[in-house]
């Protein structure tokens, strides 16, 4: 099984940035297709990014398009999410998530097969 730890959540004010890392177990990171998902309070788990095996290949969900920039290097077995221009619409617990199965990225979350326990990202107006 795949283990995720979320790390780089915190408190900023709008128009900040932060930086979020995810580090995975094993040696088969290069094999995953990964993905951000970020809930708000009371919200439904919502699509943030997702990119390819390679990292030559990504999607952005609308809302963070043009603000929000999805990596990974695969030699640390770490996937990256760097938000900048923060709002407080942003304000959710990020997680990160692996998809093991099939080559396509996508913004379903069904899709994804192990999931981190998430860290907070707070964007105050």
């Amino acid at each position: 099984q795949v283990q995720l730890v979320e790390s780089g959540g915190g408190l900023v004010q709008a128009g900040g940035s932060l930086r979020l890392s995810c580090a995975a177990s094993g040696r088969t990171f290069s094999n995953y297709v990964m993905g951000w998902f970020r809930q708000a309070p009371g919200q439904e788990r919502d699509f943030v990014a997702t990119m390819s095996r390679s990292g030559s290949s990504t999607d952005y969900a609308d809302s963070v398009k043009g603000r929000f920039t999805i990596s990974r290097d695969n030699a640390k077995s770490t996937v990256y999410l760097q938000m900048n221009s923060l709002k407080p619409e942003d304000t959710a617990v990020y997680y990160c998530a692996a998809k093991t199965l099939g080559l396509l990225k996508s913004r379903s979350s069904g899709n994804y097969d192990y999931w981190g326990r998430g860290t907070q990202v707070t964007v105050s107006s």
